[in-house]
């Protein structure tokens, strides 16, 4: 059939051209000697059915429908087979998601290899930078223990020096001991003398000659000074110990005639001086005369104080 429509389509040009004249005669000729031959082709193509017998009609029948089958068969092969382009669509498309998985498959293993490698360049710089630390470190060591072991020698000859300045010191210091001892000595036996001579003094001791002295006349003197002779709380030295009277020859603990209990100023209230190893000592309201070497109560006034 589209033989057919072409050579009728080249006759009627032919003839277009003939008729208006504006082609030359031997492109007409041409043209008419084409057609010809285009019509003896279809002439010879065309199954002859006139002046024939059943039989060749019989004959011919099967190229008739082997002409139409085969242009069947080419318009078949002339539309598109659906099926088959989707197909190819669909392997198309797998195999460019393989390709892009590909893609990115090698995209990560880069990734993965160029994080290995930054990984070895940060190892490197960390590893060469504790390198340089540890470097400086131990020359910082090495100087350090360069300094203190001049600084220890430095103290050792210091104190070296300070020790034989010690030792000169101290032997001259153990000459001046000596000598002290033996003013030590001396100041003893004057000690010891002075006590003797105090403890004839106390032996000495007249209770009652001062008493007859109008000077020491303190009743008098407390009636017309009460508020001297109110001098306040007495407090024991040890806690929980109560008021006892006491007599001549008894012997004090050391805490009772301590400093803090002796009346320095026994005229104040008409008691005569004492000398020697004797001290007024207050005892709660009692006044007592009270030999510190030893302890022993030596005269006593009863309810002196109020």
């Amino acid at each position: 059939m589209k033989t057919r429509a072409l050579l009728s389509a080249a006759a009627w040009s032919a003839m277009a051209l003939a008729v208006t004249g504006m082609v030359t005669p031997e492109i007409a000729a041409a043209a008419d000697r084409t057609g010809q031959s285009e019509n003896r082709s279809r002439d010879r193509d065309r199954p002859d059915f006139r002046n024939r017998s059943n039989g060749s009609a019989r004959v011919q029948a099967p190229s008739r429908e082997n002409w139409s089958r085969g242009d069947n068969r080419q318009a078949q092969s002339r539309t598109p087979d659906m099926t088959q382009s989707r197909r190819q669509a669909i392997r198309t498309g797998q195999e460019q998601r393989e390709q892009r998985e590909q893609r990115q498959k090698v995209e990560r293993q880069r990734d993965q290899q160029r994080d290995v490698r930054q990984d070895r360049q940060n190892d490197r710089r960390v590893y060469g930078s504790d390198r340089r630390n540890d470097r400086t470190e131990r020359r910082e060591e090495r100087r350090d223990n360069r300094y203190e072991r001049r600084d220890d020698r430095t103290n050792n000859r210091y104190d070296r020096r300070d020790d034989r300045q010690n030792d000169r010191s101290d032997r001259r210091d153990d000459r001046r001991d000596y000598r002290n001892d033996r003013n030590n000595r001396q100041d003893w036996r004057y000690n010891n003398r002075d006590q003797r001579r105090d403890y004839r003094d106390a032996r000495r001791w007249n209770r009652q000659d001062w008493r007859r002295d109008n000077r020491y006349n303190w009743r008098d003197y407390r009636a017309r000074h009460r508020s001297t002779y109110r001098i306040g709380r007495y407090y024991a030295p040890y806690y929980g110990y109560s008021y006892r009277r006491l007599g001549i020859g008894f012997t004090l603990g050391s805490m009772f005639y301590g400093n803090r209990y002796w009346i320095n100023d026994p005229w104040a209230y008409r008691l005569p001086e004492v000398y020697g190893p004797y001290r007024w000592v207050r005892y709660y309201d009692d006044v007592l005369l009270v030999n510190v070497y030893s302890g022993e109560v030596v005269d006593v006034i009863y309810d002196f104080f109020w």
